[in-house]
């Protein structure tokens, strides 16, 4: 009996390739999983090209749900943004996408689990250390690491050798991952800083601002402990609530990034990202916080924040620190439930209100009409006590360049 290896996957090219490549350089029997997080994808084809391709068998997990509630929900509640740009899509769906390619090898008694990135890629950072904390003993096999094709173009030429449908136009090869939260678009156009996207022929879930409509909309986005739970007033299960918001949100031309970042391994990349239902609920949650969370507690929110997003996107979901960072941002969150109003137009997202059981703002000290609470004489003690320290400095500069101007007095002989 051959020996198996479990594949993540997706039917694209790189996968498509390394099916056959796997049983060549390998002789084993290739089991197919493809990990359902929301892709527009058609899975029974995708499933039949698998087994066409070479695969002994194929399934396809459905764990959209799990997504969102599970990987999903805590970057949006920690706010965590990499790069100042990035809501982490692909970031937060590998650890999962891993965690279910260790459960097949279980189940399956594979040998070892292969799949399709890069060697100059972070997925591949991503998926090895999930499974590397998961199942530890299994052999992780990244084709792009150790086989001699150089380029897409090459792969393309390595199915058409094989008389394998290439599952990909030649003229559209970007290379792109989608999911529920986002889709991201990489190569062509794009490997050179200096060319602006080609929007048009790209974006798959968004309307190029300069078309959307010419008429602004407003959208209303309910919040229960930091988590999003309806839109415009209707409760929603949570895979219901992206899909609805990017929906939304893409009509209207939002969420579009355009992003040199910071690789894991190093180097500097170029990528497009659709995320226009995330980038909707993370302006909401962030002015749901401002109304509920006091100072000092958001200030600290903020560096945790940043923190998350470098341990997502660096593939460390499987840590203490990961899990230390959430349970933190859970703590700040117990307040953050309420309604944000928000204006969607041409490609941009501002504040239309927000309303909270739990919120700090308070009329009667922040009115310009003097109330109870407030009291504009004490604001002078504050201040002197406030600006001590500065007005020690002054006070010590003032002492220091006087004593300079004074002659200085000769001893007599």
């Amino acid at each position: 009996m051959k020996k198996k290896i479990v594949l993540a996957y997706s039917g694209g090219l790189d996968t498509t390739v390394i099916i056959p490549w796997l049983k060549e350089n390998y002789d084993c029997d290739v089991a197919a999983v493809c990990v359902d997080v929301g892709q527009e994808a058609d899975w029974k084809s995708i499933k039949q090209r698998a087994l066409d391709t070479g695969a002994s068998s194929c399934v396809v997990a459905d764990v959209k749900r799990e997504y969102v509630e599970n990987y999903v929900w805590p970057a949006l509640k920690a706010n965590a943004l990499y790069e100042d740009k990035y809501l982490l899509g692909t970031s937060t769906a590998r650890p999962l996408i891993a965690k279910v390619l260790v459960d097949a090898a279980k189940k399956e008694k594979a040998r070892a689990i292969a799949h399709g990135a890069t060697g100059k890629g972070n997925d591949q950072v991503r998926f090895d250390m999930g499974i590397m904390a998961l199942a530890p003993d299994l052999e992780i096999i990244a084709p792009w690491r150790i086989w001699d094709i150089k380029s897409r173009e090459e792969e393309i030429a390595y199915l058409e050798k094989r008389r394998i449908p290439v599952p990909m136009k030649k003229s559209d090869s970007y290379s792109r991952d989608d999911n529920l939260w986002h889709i991201s678009h990489e190569g062509l156009e794009l490997e050179d800083p200096v060319n602006e996207p080609s929007l048009g022929r790209m974006l798959k879930m968004t309307t190029p601002p300069e078309k959307a409509p010419n008429k602004s909309e407003y959208v209303e986005v309910d919040f229960e402990a930091g988590i999003p739970v309806a839109v415009n007033g209707k409760k929603m299960d949570p895979v219901a609530l992206v899909k609805t918001l990017n929906k939304i949100g893409g009509a209207h031309g939002v969420g579009l990034c355009d992003l040199v970042e910071n690789r894991v391994v190093g180097m500097k990349s170029r990528g497009v990202y659709e995320t226009p239902g995330g980038s909707i609920l993370y302006y909401a949650h962030q002015e749901l916080e401002h109304l509920c969370l006091d100072r000092q507690t958001y200030a600290f929110k903020q560096q945790i924040g940043l923190k998350m997003a470098e341990v997502i996107y660096g593939g460390l979901w499987f840590t203490p620190l990961r899990e230390a960072l959430e349970a933190f941002v859970d703590s700040t969150q117990k307040t953050v439930s309420g309604k944000v109003r928000l204006k969607l137009y041409k490609g941009s997202i501002s504040s239309a209100g927000a309303e909270s059981p739990y919120s700090l703002y308070n009329a009667s000290i922040a009115s310009f009409t003097t109330g109870e609470l407030y009291n504009h004489a004490d604001a002078k003690g504050f201040i002197r006590l406030y600006g001590l320290p500065v007005l020690v400095r002054a006070l010590m500069e003032k002492d220091r360049k006087n004593a300079a101007k004074s002659p200085v007095k000769r001893k007599k002989p």
